[in-house]
């Protein structure tokens, strides 16, 4: 053979080899996942995991303390943090007892519901705030002239006759140095406001937010006596969201996806009161349109608040109030308050 055959040859057989690792780094980089195809197959996978199923018990009938949970629910939120989430109404029991015993993974209750319950050693543990500062107070129709706690003296109070409210009343007429005695307390059962200040009560126990703003659009005015205006130890978180001990020491990755949608819930119907109140409405289409409409622009400015984001608690805020209760003799012993919230489980 030739010296410039063999040349030749070589460079064919060269060529060919070179066409072959190309052709083999081809099928490599075309075989390999780029970044966002590998982005999809997690998506995939995160697709075909199967939801976690959960139920929140409310405290009451639906209303705007709750439109949080209802637009985390129908716009996705808890969905995409891997939750199918059923939002119930409490049985006779109530919401504390349901989630207490774990038949109820979350619920909404009370600072001072939970505070009690404490004390029972019922592990209850507070994971959200959903309103900053305390706005509920006595209300009373306008020519009741009830507008300081000195006026309920020979008034009817209407209550559910829990041994906190006689301690209320009695804390804000102090402060006015007024005497408790001379108030008539009745139980007025499950009676609207509006029925009972037209039978036979003078003054009642109610969130403005829902009972005040339906006062407004009824046209009847009513004056308010707040409890934040006569002691600070009475600016306790009401409402809530709660779980339980074994929740957060066996499934704290749940406990944290549920509050981190529920935080994009309320954090949407911050920014937008008008669509969240359709969200309830459609939701719960017995609901007066109108008054969840009110009730929500004048409620959403004050679900975070001053707080550096929605759902903080303070431990000051549960001591000044288990405090407030320990004087009154409402607790058998003081309550050891750190343990009866968590700040841990929101998002940053």
């Amino acid at each position: 053979m030739s010296q410039k055959k063999a040349g030749h040859l070589s460079w064919k057989i060269v060529t060919a080899m070179l066409v072959f690792v190309i052709a083999l780094a081809g099928c490599g980089a075309n075989n390999a996942p780029s970044e966002n195809e590998k982005g999809q197959e997690q998506e995939q996978e995160g697709a075909d995991k199967p939801l976690e199923k959960v139920q929140v018990v409310l405290d009451w009938t639906p209303n705007t303390n709750h439109t949080g949970l209802y637009v985390a629910r129908d716009k996705g939120f808890f969905k995409e943090q891997g939750l199918d989430v059923e939002i119930i109404q409490p049985g006779q029991s109530g919401a504390d007892q349901m989630v207490a015993s774990g038949s109820v993974q979350f619920g909404v209750s009370y600072q001072e519901s939970i505070t009690m319950a404490r004390i029972s050693d019922v592990p209850l543990v507070s994971i959200a705030a959903v309103i900053q500062h305390n706005t509920s107070g006595f209300a009373s129709p306008l020519a009741e002239g009830i507008d300081s706690p000195e006026k309920f003296e020979g008034k009817t109070y209407g209550g559910w006759g829990a041994p906190v409210e006689e301690a209320v009343i009695q804390s804000l007429m102090q402060e006015k140095k007024a005497d408790v005695s001379k108030v008539n307390m009745v139980s007025i059962g499950d009676s609207d406001f509006f029925t009972a200040v037209k039978r036979d009560i003078d003054f009642a126990w109610i969130y403005y937010a829902w009972t005040g703003v339906e006062a407004e659009l009824r046209g009847e005015k009513i004056n308010m006596v707040y409890l934040t205006d006569y002691s600070d130890k009475l600016d306790y978180y009401t409402p809530v969201l709660v779980t339980n001990e074994t929740m957060i020491a066996e499934k704290p990755e749940v406990v944290k996806a549920f509050t981190a949608a529920a935080a994009q819930g309320y954090q949407y119907a911050i920014d937008n009161p008008e669509d969240a109140a359709e969200i309830l409405i459609k939701a719960e289409p017995d609901l007066n349109a109108e008054l969840v409409r009110a009730s929500q622009k004048w409620l959403s400015p004050k679900y975070q608040d001053d707080a550096a984001r929605w759902g903080e608690q303070k431990l000051s805020v549960w001591e000044n109030y288990s405090d407030w209760m320990f004087e009154h003799k409402l607790l058998e012993k003081e309550l050891e308050a750190e343990k009866a919230f968590t700040n841990e489980f929101l998002p940053e």
